[in-house]
């Protein structure tokens, strides 16, 4: 945990944006595999970890505005518990690390939001993700689920996600912690990647470098031949010389932050020519619309002039015709680069999405596009000073888009199938790097991660 003054503080801003009311943050509680007592690897839910920053399942956070009150409700490990689990501290001294003095048993809760309930108080609370926390407030609330999900709070959402938003400089401590470890796993990969071993062997050896720092993925790793399927979490292909390697994966922190890296490179560690043409064209991309950003610049802007440097070049190999202001503007770039150049990372991969991608992502100045690709824009909005958001362009050759495309003849005087179809057994390409948004500019966060063709040749040919 941060120390608890941390968490103190930013419950006082929160508070400040209240003038009335609860605000009721519950935890998130133990999830089973297959069975009552075996559960998957507990993970606490972002917002309660933001504000209390307790990492157990059972708890939860209410902040009564009026009083000027924290609470946390949860229960005292009981004998049963230390049996099984090992001596643990008391519940208030748990609290006493988030900064809370006032705790009560977790079955005093219900008791709490009824009388506020009676006395007509408004209740503020997140929209519930998780299957037990939609039953849990719609008891607490005796409501249904479906009243539950629709009752959340709006005020609530936006006071979190304009102070979430915003990282100190100890959570950006906390992501390059996590990218330092990304790093190595990264390395691994383009080393250990050789032609007749399986995806799989690759994504074990990256998953014991993670657990080895006893951390946890932040997300599923990507590692793929077929990196032309964005999310590709299937990893069982034998790896030939030639292919090029889709690697997406990260680790979280020790308390919780994530980190969000992609790398591709070619198993036998030489790029061919045409590999090495289209690399260059998404490197490039990437490292022009990181040299965009700034405060004030919105995100749509920045994905969009990114698009059109790649568009420009690719139009020099024949893949494209017109300007690449039409060809973007069209929405005929997506045959290639279908989905948004980025997202905001924090305590989550996507960070705050639960809250609502479009509340998290866009505001008044920017409403979400209709076009294809271009609706898969997570981000739009201006960005801040300490926004830290991923940057990753992508160019991927998806026979089944780019064959669909061609029968309906969309964007046809735009888009040069006879070329595309030459790349059909192509895969796909995305390089991605966490990018923190500064006061005149923006900085890569971590350690560096080969992503040149000189650099990442070099490193497997070593």
């Amino acid at each position: 945990m941060f120390e608890a003054a941390v968490y103190t503080q930013r419950r006082r801003q929160l508070k400040q944006q209240f003038s009335s009311g609860l605000l009721l943050l519950p935890g998130n509680v133990d999830v089973s595999m297959n069975y009552l007592h075996n559960h998957y690897w507990f993970r606490q839910d972002s917002s309660f970890s933001y504000f209390f920053g307790l990492d157990q399942p059972g708890l939860a956070g209410l902040i009564d505005i009026e009083a000027d009150a924290d609470i946390l409700f949860g229960d005292d490990p009981g004998l049963a518990d230390m049996i099984w689990d090992g001596p643990q501290d008391s519940f208030a001294q748990r609290a006493q690390a988030a900064g809370v003095r006032r705790t009560q048993p977790y079955g005093a809760l219900a008791e709490t939001v009824a009388q506020a309930r009676r006395q007509g108080r408004t209740i503020h609370y997140l929209p519930p993700y998780r299957g037990e926390t939609i039953l849990e407030l719609a008891a607490l609330l005796d409501c249904t689920p479906a009243q539950c999900q629709a009752g959340a709070s709006e005020s609530l959402m936006a006071a979190v996600i304009a102070l979430r938003e915003i990282k100190s400089e100890a959570e950006i401590a906390e992501i390059e912690s996590a990218l330092s470890v990304t790093r190595d796993m990264h390395v691994a990969a383009m080393r250990l990647a050789k032609a007749d071993t399986f995806e799989y062997q690759t994504v074990a050896a990256m998953e014991g470098i993670m657990r080895s720092h006893h951390l946890q993925n932040a997300y599923p790793m990507i590692f793929s031949r077929s990196g032309e399927i964005l999310h590709n979490r299937s990893h069982h292909n034998r790896l030939q010389a030639g292919d090029l390697v889709v690697n997406d994966s990260g680790a979280s922190s020790a308390l919780g932050y994530a980190s969000d890296i992609t790398r591709t490179f070619p198993v036998g560690g030489r790029f061919s020519e045409r590999q090495r043409s289209l690399y260059e064209i998404v490197l490039a991309a990437q490292l022009f619309a990181i040299g965009l950003m700034r405060p004030g610049v919105s995100y749509l802007e920045v994905h969009k002039q990114a698009a059109r440097h790649m568009v420009a070049a690719m139009s020099e190999l024949g893949f494209f015709h017109g300007t690449p202001e039409q060809v973007v503007e069209s929405g005929a770039y997506a045959i290639c680069f279908p989905h948004g150049l980025g997202h905001q990372v924090g305590l989550d991969v996507h960070d705050m999405e639960g809250l609502g991608e479009i509340r998290v992502g866009y505001d008044a100045s920017v409403s979400r596009s209709e076009l294809f690709g271009l609706r898969n824009l997570r981000l739009a909005k201006p960005l801040q000073a300490g926004m830290v958001v991923t940057v990753e362009p992508g160019m991927y050759f998806i026979p089944l888009l780019i064959q669909r495309w061609q029968a309906e003849a969309r964007h046809s005087t735009l888009i040069n199938y006879e070329k595309f179809g030459e790349y059909l057994d192509f895969g796909g390409i995305r390089i991605e790097d966490d990018v923190l948004v500064t006061s005149s500019g923006a900085r890569v966060l971590g350690p560096a991660i080969p992503k040149t063709c000189a650099e990442i040749e070099a490193l497997m040919a070593a």
